[in-house]
């Protein structure tokens, strides 16, 4: 299988609820996780772009659904972060509020990318999200991310681990910062479409 390439990424504009680019035929896929899992550094390496979406060590950043157009044929949907976050309560559950709509209540059917630091593991918000993705029928994509900073003795175990904890679910090791999985990822989420 020859590898997907991206040619072009551009930022479209942040969505804070229904939109009619949201209705324009044009596939989506959504990129989920709680907050600093590392979606923005992920998009950024699988564009190969180092300023497409915005990166910070403060968690909560992204507060808008962030819609990019990927090769004039597809968007990529980069969603604000679940669970914590440097913002006051009403924030989060406004957050919570707009993935939920999105995922759940929207007639989008986007194909959904979680990432689950692959250090960490699964957090409860991790597992109960990918619960509801699962009940209501999405295409799913598992992410475990930041593998660089699993020890190289450790790493063959601990994706066992996340193996047993994420059942039914090819898993995608991945890294930015070492440029780990890039093309396997961009392989899995390029070839349906057009």
């Amino acid at each position: 299988m020859k590898n997907m390439k991206i040619t072009s990424a551009k930022f479209i504009t942040g969505l804070v609820g229904d939109n009619e680019l949201l209705r324009n035929g044009t596939p989506q896929i959504a990129f989920i996780g709680r907050s600093n899992a590392g979606k923005s550094s992920l998009l950024n390496s699988l564009t190969n772009s180092k300023k497409l979406a915005i990166t910070s060590k403060t968690p909560g950043r992204t507060k808008e659904i962030n819609v990019f157009l990927i090769n004039n044929t597809h968007y990529f949907m980069d969603l604000p972060g679940y669970g914590f976050a440097k913002a006051g309560a009403q924030t989060l559950e406004k957050l919570s509020s707009l993935i939920f709509w999105y995922l759940f209540e929207s007639k989008n059917n986007p194909k959904v990318v979680i990432l689950i630091d692959a250090f960490v593991g699964p957090t409860i918000d991790d597992l109960a999200v990918l619960k509801e993705l699962e009940e209501t029928g999405k295409e799913i994509v598992v992410v475990v991310n930041k593998v660089d900073k699993i020890k190289s003795s450790q790493y063959q175990n601990q994706l066992k681990k996340l193996d047993e904890q994420l059942p039914g679910h090819k898993l995608f090791p991945y890294s930015s910062t070492k440029k780990i999985g890039i093309d396997e990822l961009r392989n899995e989420l390029l070839s349906e479409l057009p």
